[in-house]
């Protein structure tokens, strides 16, 4: 009886064919606490990255330097614009 050879290939196959689907790995969500000291604190830190900027940024500028995420530096805008320390020119948020 002869021995039937099976190629590097065919191996591979059928050794997929055999594994398991991938599991889906759940999104990780972060979730922002919306209170008066955590929404004070955002508008430090957007200040503080305007600040330091000397120009007008973008929301997304804002996020990166500050090291927050877009909804953070929405949260830090709104409490400055309430002030009146900022003003948005050209969709980009400048020190007022």
């Amino acid at each position: 009886m002869a021995e039937k050879k099976t190629t590097k290939a065919a191996a591979t196959k059928a050794t997929a064919e055999k594994k398991a689907p991938a599991k889906k790995v759940a999104k990780k969500v972060e979730v922002v606490a919306i209170n008066a000291e955590n929404v004070g604190f955002k508008a430090g830190d957007v200040y503080q990255a305007l600040a330091a900027a000397e120009k007008a940024l973008s929301v997304a500028d804002i996020a990166k330097a500050a090291k927050i995420t877009t909804e953070e530096v929405y949260l830090g805008i709104g409490w400055l614009f309430k002030e009146g320390k900022v003003k948005g020119e050209d969709n980009l948020i400048a020190l007022a």
